[in-house]
């Protein structure tokens, strides 16, 4: 008996060391702030395929190393998928929406809107997204009547560069989005006027397509769904009062060239204001058709709001105009 004690001790050793160090479950995600590597074995600092959390990435967060943590586990997107990070490396988060911090922050999980970060403003001619789409719910609902008739409709606002993208936001999220599963991504808490006015400007929002740019885009450029989805309509909004929509009102089922889209801006918002759209077209049948016109945008280091005007003249040049020439779409499949 004393024999097989003996022999037992060093294992009952690791087994009271490991409880000594025992992992603390917990929930939300982890954001990271720095490169740094994701281990496997956190004792041995393995590190399978050389892993390292992106800046501003987030990941699904499983536990801490201990009660006086030094380390986070989180869930990468590559084998095996549980990871050890550094509790420095970033921050622990708790929801998906404009959560709030529940540790010892490190820096802000997201940073407010810089106003000297620039910004793409993509927005869509409806008809002509429904001639390729008729399925979509606010293709099937669409009318002559309807806003989105005779108004462009938002399709998103982009933080640049291209790679700024999923900010805050839980691997879950993430997942759902990648695989177009928008009505799995969690509701956004947004005031009854928001809503209302982002129903209109956004009839993709019936496909939940205002979930997916918030998930995708929207975390990059604040904390709260509100604030992102105010300033798309404000944006939105003006280009809809200005020459650029009288021309694609007034021309309904005509076509357009590029030379009088850039004129029209030019006109309602000053010299120079063409050089910062490219337009984009689809061949649907014997048509060519006019579907989105993406806008460059620069925020002003010393303004606390995106301006419309301000910020398309601020913004650098596209480096060319895209589409040449497109028919505005009616309502309708043609």
């Amino acid at each position: 008996m004393k024999t097989l004690f003996r022999k037992l001790l060093p294992v009952l050793g690791i087994l009271l060391t490991t409880n000594s160090y025992a992992e603390v479950k917990l929930s939300g995600y982890f954001v990271a702030q720095s490169e740094c590597p994701a281990y496997q074995s956190l004792r041995k600092k393995t590190n399978p395929n050389n892993i390292q959390t992106t800046i501003n990435q987030a990941y699904n967060l499983l536990a801490k190393n201990k009660e006086d943590a030094t380390h986070y586990l989180i869930e990468v997107d590559s084998l095996p998928k549980q990871r050890w990070v550094k509790m420095t490396c970033g921050q622990h988060v708790a929801s998906v929406d404009g959560g709030t911090v529940t540790s010892t922050p490190i820096k802000d999980v997201t940073p407010p809107p810089s106003k000297s970060k620039s910004y793409i403003l993509a927005v869509s001619w409806q008809a002509s997204f429904c001639e390729t789409r008729p399925s979509k719910k606010e293709c099937k609902s669409q009318t002559k009547d309807r806003f989105d008739a005779s108004n462009f409709t938002l399709h998103g606002l982009w933080p640049q560069p291209r790679k700024n993208v999923y900010c805050t936001t839980d691997s879950a999220a993430v997942s759902a989005d990648k695989d177009k599963r928008w009505g799995n991504i969690p509701a956004l808490k947004l005031t009854d006027q928001t809503r209302s006015a982002l129903n209109r400007v956004m009839p993709g929002s019936q496909s939940n397509l205002h979930r997916h740019e918030w998930i995708k885009h929207g975390t990059c450029y604040s904390q709260l769904a509100e604030d992102y989805y105010h300033d798309s309509i404000q944006l939105i909004n003006e280009l809809n009062s200005s020459k650029v929509r009288d021309l694609f009102a007034n021309n309904v089922g005509k076509e357009v060239t590029s030379t009088q889209i850039q004129q029209a801006f030019n006109e309602s918002f000053g010299d120079g204001a063409s050089d910062k759209i490219k337009i984009t077209c689809k061949k649907e049948g014997n048509r060519r058709l006019i579907t989105e016109i993406t806008i460059g945008l620069q925020a002003s280091a010393d303004s606390t709001e995106l301006v419309f005007q301000e910020a398309l003249l601020a913004a650098p040049a596209a480096n060319n105009i895209g589409c040449s020439k497109g028919i505005v779409d009616p309502v309708g499949l043609q």
